[in-house]
Order: C-alpha cells, then sequence, then structure tokens
C-alpha cells in the first residue's frame, strides 16, 4: 500500500472519528471528516446496517471526489427481538442523545432478568474507492455482551455504559481506549478491512 493516503470518514460522530484515527495511525493515511468537505449526513433509508454504510460511504465519496469510509453500526439487544439496531443513534427520537438513548433502553429492559439481557454490537464497514464503485469492500464485525441496569464507567460513548463484557469482568466504559480499539465490533471489523485492502 502506499505511505500516504487521503480517506474521508462518512460521519460526524466525535467518537467513531476518534476511534478510527487511533486505529488506523500506523497506516499514516490523511484522514478527514465527511463534514471538512461540506458534506452533510447521509439520508440513512436501508434497512440493514450494510444498506445505510453503502449509502453513506457514496455520498461521502461523490461529496469529495475522494475514496471513503463508512461504518454503520449500532446495538441489538436479543430480548427486544434486535433492537435498536439501526436505530441505534436515534432510539429515543434525538439523533446521537447518549443519555436518553441509554435511559430509554434501561426502561425497555425493566422487567428482564439478569441472564436475559444478552445483546451484540455490531458493525459493518464499507470502504468505497468512487461513487460509482462495483465493487466496494464490506466487512462486518461483532462483540457479543449483556445489557446492565445501571450504568457504569466513564469512557466510551453510545450505549458503553451498558454493555457489559463478561471476558472483561467490565463495561465497555471502563476499559481503556486502547483495549477497547483491539476487541470492540469496530476494532473487529476494521483488521478485516485492513486485510482486504493489503491482499
Amino acid at each position: 500500500m502506499s505511505a500516504t493516503r487521503s480517506l474521508v470518514v462518512a460521519s460526524n460522530n466525535a467518537g467513531k472519528l476518534r476511534e478510527f484515527r487511533e486505529l488506523l495511525e500506523p497506516l499514516a493515511w490523511e484522514l478527514t471528516a465527511q463534514a471538512d468537505h461540506g458534506i452533510s449526513a447521509a439520508e440513512e433509508t436501508g434497512l440493514t446496517f450494510v444498506e445505510n454504510a453503502l449509502l453513506k460511504a457514496r455520498a461521502a465519496c461523490l461529496g469529495s471526489g475522494l475514496p471513503a469510509l463508512a461504518d454503520d453500526s449500532g446495538l441489538a439487544v436479543t430480548a427486544l427481538g434486535g433492537a435498536p439496531g439501526i436505530y441505534s443513534a436515534r432510539y429515543s427520537g434525538a439523533q446521537g442523545d447518549d443519555r436518553a438513548n441509554n435511559e430509554k433502553l434501561i426502561e425497555a429492559l425493566a422487567d428482564i432478568p439478569e441472564g436475559q439481557r444478552g445483546a451484540q454490537y455490531h458493525c459493518v464497514l464499507v470502504y468505497m474507492r468512487h461513487a460509482e464503485d462495483p465493487v466496494p469492500i464490506i466487512v462486518q464485525g461483532s462483540w457479543p455482551g449483556e445489557i446492565l441496569s445501571l450504568p457504569r464507567g466513564e469512557g466510551g460513548f453510545g450505549y458503553d455504559p451498558l454493555f457489559w463484557v463478561p471476558e472483561q469482568g467490565s463495561s465497555v466504559a471502563e476499559l481503556s481506549p486502547e483495549l477497547k480499539n483491539r476487541i470492540s465490533h469496530r476494532g473487529r471489523a476494521l483488521s478485516a478491512l485492513l486485510e482486504q485492502l493489503e491482499r
């Protein structure tokens, strides 16, 4: 791979942007956010993480003329039939209101006992070379865990204070950023993406 590569991240989520910069740092890519190019968030009209990630990547390519990396990710809770799913960021109605989303999730699971609160974080990444790329690279990562009844920890973003990782004996919000990046759904998806890019 070339030593420097320009890439637009199709997101305005500060937490995701920070994680991508940290995860991609060894590659010395020049990462910019879509907002740096005057690109507003794509309308997420898809019914799956894959469809929404493709929509985001194509919009970022069109607006910037550069390759784009798009992520669509969220939380799927088994007892809630996979909800909040693709609506994770706007579960409470307001886009990106982490506190309100967490409060709604706690309320939705109020009658579900421990041991029946299984969940998975899911991440789909799409790397698109240009807006008409016929073969975008699509990878997925998932991270199993359980939902706590009360938040724990100050780190991370989204549902991290409620997402319990049994192998670590902690919530995601209690993990170091370095460990989270290595074992998370996004970290796993990005590892798969890098393998594809290096072929």
